[in-house]
């Protein structure tokens, strides 16, 4: 009786974990759609936009992201943008 509950409120939680990214690379990327690292990415106009159901820390979604497509003018999740010094270190990663 326990562990249905349990499993039921786990999936429940699940969605609230879920990071919303946008990015704004330097230059448009070769790909309209690709995946780097865990995330999905869209890309249309100047932008690039995810939603990670896991969540990964953001710096490290950043990181890989500049990695794939190269340095990045803006980086936020929900909404709130990186810091100067957040972006530069995201940068140091890209190609």
């Amino acid at each position: 009786m326990i562990r249905p509950l349990i499993l039921s409120v786990a999936l429940l939680s699940g969605p609230a974990l879920a990071a919303s990214y946008r990015a704004e690379p330097n230059s448009a990327p070769a790909q309209e759609r690709f995946v780097a690292r865990d995330n999905i990415w869209r890309c249309a106009g100047e932008a690039c936009t995810s939603v990670n159901p896991s969540a990964t820390r953001p710096a490290i979604s950043c990181a890989a992201l500049a990695r794939q497509i190269g340095a990045l003018r803006s980086f936020s999740v929900d909404g709130r943008a990186f810091s100067a010094e957040e972006l530069e270190n995201c940068n140091r990663r890209a190609r």
